[in-house]
């Protein structure tokens, strides 16, 4: 007895070990992850599929016949089921492109064991595998649908997870009618109401979710759940109706119900919408004091709203207890933090902006970014590092349309006093189609005037009539004190005879000529 024992010990062991060395065949770059697992093994034209199983069999028989464990033969059982709906969906895969050859391997499978699961979970997980491919999950459906039609009823399960399917591809009229098909068979469930309520909310119709939220409330077969609650939150959440929103919250408790995570992320992320930071902050700290923890989730909206909000100092910490996740997979919250630090007045606001550009990928970076840049290089003088985000915005093909930028840029060049760089960028704003105001050529007039320059001053005048931009009284004064402060009385004495032809104020401090 003991060497079988130690027999079925060895056998496990190398089981464990077949299941290492297959979880890992060798990837096809056009098939998701779950076509290259262990439960969908002989998908992979690399590997020798009959030799292998026959051995996977004969070592899993083994176990089987020493270890007597009803559980190991569940297990045993779910996971050649597993392996077989993945089969199916690796072959969908492949024909996804052609409606015809779709139906056909549906066909060809339709007796498959697999479809005799009673609770329909055949379904389900192969409509799990294919949430990439929308288009292929709506023929799948439509197909199961037909069959229903012809004597193999639909389960709960799969009403539920077919009006899912249904609200992501935004056909709802698809989803009601799969609503009203379970209905009309008597079978509805509280999981096919939080389907459709998931997918009025996905598309738009808060008014068709409160009205099916009543129906459900007076239906005697079923009632509301915890995820029911958690989905009206987010509906009235994103419409920024926060005293619904809180009433819906309030409903849960006297319904003896208990909030989850969920509960408590929907919550923050209606008041992160709505600008709510007090009640945002409030809501945080009674989660952490109650017996749920912060998830992830909580963190990452938690961390929005500190950036929205300009609270740097809690954006930062939180931002520590997420870093290497957010750096992975929160690209977007990058930008926002990105964002709150641009309109800071943080002394090291360069550096921690610099640092976190570096995490941005060429392909995640948006055009608004070189706005924010050139911006907050404007504001700290940093001269250089404004004309390459500049220059870059040019190559890229970014247009800024806001005076405020283009002012910020213009005062740069003034403090510095580069009268020529100034007009090098002017002429190529012009010509890229960027927002050209008059203080762009005011200030060249001053600087040019300055350095008494002004034949080229007054060219700029000429520059403003190209561009349909006509003189106001600022640019006659601006002539005005330029010919002033050189004693250029003949020119002085032009420009007062302007400003009375056009009925502007004369200058106190003018003398006749």
């Amino acid at each position: 007895m003991k060497r079988a024992w130690k027999l079925s010990d060895a056998a496990q062991a190398e089981l464990i070990c077949f299941h290492r060395t297959s979880a890992k065949p060798k990837p096809g770059n056009q098939f998701p992850i779950f076509l290259l697992s262990s439960a969908n093994y002989a998908c992979s034209p690399h590997v020798n599929t009959h030799t292998q199983f026959s051995e996977h069999s004969v070592l899993r028989g083994m176990i089987g016949l020493f270890a007597r464990n009803p559980y190991y033969y569940n297990w045993i059982a779910r996971e050649d089921f597993k392996k077989e709906v993945a089969n199916l969906g690796c072959e969908l895969v492949r024909v996804a492109d052609d409606s015809g050859a779709v139906i056909n391997v549906l066909e060809e499978n339709s007796h498959s064991w697999f479809w005799s699961c009673p609770d329909g979970t055949a379904l389900v997980d192969l409509l799990d595998l294919l949430e990439s491919w929308p288009q292929l999950s709506l023929m799948v459906l439509n197909w199961r649908r037909k069959r229903s039609l012809a004597g193999a009823p639909m389960a709960p399960a799969e009403y539920s997870k077919g009006i899912k399917v249904a609200g992501r591809s935004r056909n709802i009229d698809l989803a009601v009618d799969l609503f009203n098909d379970a209905a009309n068979k008597q079978i509805k469930t509280t999981a096919i109401y939080n389907s459709l309520l998931a997918a009025y909310m996905f598309n738009g119709l808060p008014g068709k979710c409160k009205s099916l939220f009543v129906k459900l409330k007076m239906d005697k077969t079923c009632s509301p759940n915890i995820i029911t609650y958690n989905i009206l939150i987010s509906v009235f959440g994103r419409l920024i109706l926060i005293d619904r929103m809180e009433a819906i919250f309030e409903e849960i408790h006297n319904s003896g119900l208990s909030p989850n995570i969920s509960t408590y992320n929907y919550l923050i992320a209606g008041y992160v919408t709505a600008w709510k930071w007090d009640k945002m902050e409030q809501t945080f700290q009674i989660l952490k004091s109650g017996p749920l923890m912060p998830d992830t989730d909580t963190y990452l909206l938690i961390l929005r709203g500190y950036a929205y909000s300009g609270n740097l100092k809690k954006m930062e910490e939180t931002y520590e207890l997420v870093r290497d996740y957010v750096n992975e997979n929160e690209i977007p919250l990058i930008r926002c933090m990105i964002c709150a630090y641009c309109k800071s007045s943080e002394t090291d606001r360069v550096r921690k902006i610099e640092e976190l550009l570096k995490l941005i990928p060429e392909k995640e970076f948006r055009p608004w970014l070189h706005v924010l840049l050139i911006r907050l290089y404007a504001q700290e003088n940093s001269l250089e590092e404004m004309e390459n985000s500049i220059d870059d915005a040019f190559e890229r093909k970014v247009s800024i349309r806001t005076n405020g930028i283009m002012r910020c840029i213009i005062a740069t060049y003034f403090r510095k006093n580069l009268v020529d760089r100034l007009e090098n960028f002017v002429r190529r704003a012009e010509r890229s189609d960027w927002r050209i105001c008059r203080s762009l050529y005011h200030c060249k007039m001053v600087m040019y005037g300055s350095q008494q320059r002004f034949e080229e001053m007054e060219n700029v005048m000429n520059e403003m009539e190209t561009v349909n931009m006509s003189s106001t009284k600022k640019t006659l004064w601006i002539l005005y004190n330029a010919y002033v402060s050189c004693d250029q009385r003949s020119k002085v004495g032009k420009i007062l005879g302007l400003m009375c032809k056009r009925g502007f104020d004369f200058p106190t401090s003018a003398v006749p000529v």
